[in-house]
């Protein structure tokens, strides 16, 4: 006879939080969001930390390296989506590694023989508006100069003019040597009022370039999520199929992590894929998913997941549940996920950091799923109504919005998430194609949910993720009480007024 749960699957939506004394110095601004990413040894410190709890999607009308770069920005973590070429994911990663850093390797060269249309070509290919001459047009050559905006005049330059006749020469350059410390790059910079600082070896070799922009970035962004380079840190989404041939790119751009993208990873596809990537790169780190109960998770632990993504069908374009009858309620498939990971912790000493992906509705759900037991949310919808989304924002009405679809969809066609072996191909719907509203920028509203978010866990009496995963207190709501928590028995203003 089949195994019935007596337990209800619930969802967010169906609790609240009970507020805890708020002490004098547990103010909103006080409230660490820094959380795992990665599996840990007690009293050690995992190898990767997210700045907030935050993750992006991996998903075609989500994750691209637009919307990485902003995201790293602001602490949290993109996984580009794996549902494209290999070369394409590979180059995605790529950009957003040479997005950010202190010394950066320069990927725009041209040599004195070079003209004014190939420096214009560069800048189209690149976006980039300092170009490094070398003696060889290489980022290692012997540096001889600097073309940037500012070296040219469109309206009268021809095309053909050589890079010789224009670019700032050498001996008018301010440099700094290898060895230099970025501080003191940096505040040459300021001292001469440079927009980039080349920086050389004793044979006048060019070896990194310093921008000022790095510099106004990282303080208008001062919790960007950075590695031992300060290079921004990116995630990529992987299938159970094209493994072997896609992660040696994605490493080869220099990823950080990766995350096996599927609907249902209790299955021996998942185990085969993490154990077969651990074997041969026993340092890349890798998590799992999804799963909603407690074997699910224990199975992907065992095959070596270094976290475990949760949840089956609770995202907003996802009808897993509608087509097959599978799923569980996010709350339910976080709170029994949660246990089973404490009590592996206390087994055995190792820290599994959990994921909870859908069901977040509204900010506070975010909350929720923290204090239930995730590490940090994985999210969609919410991402793909901000401009650095790489869809289209299209009018509707007397509204904008964006489009947004799943990648069970026949507009995604990523039939490797939901891959139960057999033919490659789809052979019906689990995500839908969709419009959200349109909300700006990124920055601006994560700011709001972030705010939101520290000032629950304030009212909680927690100034970390951990001290409010332990003296949480989290109470069921009746569907009454659902009505009562919004604004009822008012007429409300218009609101222009």
């Amino acid at each position: 006879m089949a195994t019935i749960y007596s337990d209800i699957s619930r969802t967010f939506s169906e609790y609240l939080l009970l507020p805890n004394l708020t002490t004098k110095d547990c103010m909103p601004e006080n409230v660490d969001l820094a959380t795992p990413i990665t599996k840990f040894a007690k009293g050690e410190k995992p190898s990767i930390q997210l700045n907030i709890p935050i993750v992006s999607a991996i998903m075609q009308a989500v994750s691209n390296d637009t919307l990485a770069i902003a995201l790293a920005k602001c602490g949290g973590l993109s996984f580009i989506y794996g549902s494209q070429s290999i070369e394409d994911q590979a180059e995605m990663v790529r950009r957003v590694k040479k997005h950010k850093s202190g010394f950066v390797v320069s990927d725009s060269n041209v040599s004195v023989h070079h003209t004014l249309r190939d420096v214009l070509a560069i800048k189209e290919k690149t976006g980039h508006s300092t170009i490094a001459v070398t003696d060889d047009g290489t980022a290692t050559g012997k540096l001889l100069g600097i073309v940037t905006g500012r070296d040219y005049r469109l309206t009268r330059d021809p095309l053909d003019k050589k890079v010789a006749d224009f670019m700032t020469p050498f001996k008018d350059l301010i440099v700094g040597y290898v060895g230099i410390t970025l501080s003191e790059a940096n505040d040459i910079i300021w001292e001469h009022k440079l927009n980039s600082l080349p920086i050389i070896d004793k044979d006048q070799r060019l070896q990194y370039l310093v921008f000022r922009k790095d510099y106004d970035d990282h303080k208008q962004n001062p919790a960007q999520l950075m590695d031992s380079k300060k290079r921004l840190v990116v995630g990529a989404g992987i299938n159970t199929r094209d493994y072997n041939e896609r992660v040696p790119a994605l490493l080869d751009a220099e990823v950080d992590i990766l995350c096996v993208d599927s609907s249902d990873g209790f299955t021996e596809f998942q185990r085969e894929t993490i154990q077969t990537i651990k074997k041969k790169y026993p340092d890349v780190k890798i998590g799992g998913g999804n799963v909603v109960d407690r074997e699910g998770f224990m199975y992907l632990v065992e095959s070596g997941a270094d976290f475990v993504k949760v949840g089956i069908g609770g995202g907003s374009i996802c009808i897993t549940r509608e087509q097959k009858g599978i799923g569980r309620g996010q709350a339910s498939a976080v709170i029994e996920v949660a246990k089973a990971r404490d009590e592996y912790y206390e087994k055995t000493g190792i820290y599994i950091p959990l994921c909870s992906d859908g069901g977040i509705v509204h900010d506070y759900h975010v909350t929720l799923a923290l204090a239930m037991g995730a590490d940090f949310v994985m999210m969609g919808r919410y991402f793909a109504r901000f401009d650095e989304s790489p869809t289209k924002k299209v009018k509707r009405g007397n509204s904008y919005v964006k489009e947004y679809w799943g990648e069970g969809s026949n507009r995604a066609r990523n039939w490797q998430r939901y891959d139960l072996g057999g033919n490659a191909n789809m052979k019906f719907e689990e995500g839908v194609d969709s419009y959200v509203p349109y909300a700006g920028k990124l920055k601006d509203n994560l700011d709001v949910t972030l705010n939101k978010i520290r000032a629950t866990m304030s009212s909680c009496g927690a100034k970390s993720i951990r001290q409010l995963q332990e003296t949480a207190r989290i109470v069921l709501v009746s569907s009454t009480s659902l009505i009562e928590g919004g604004a009822h028995d008012v007429i409300l203003k218009d609101s222009e007024y």
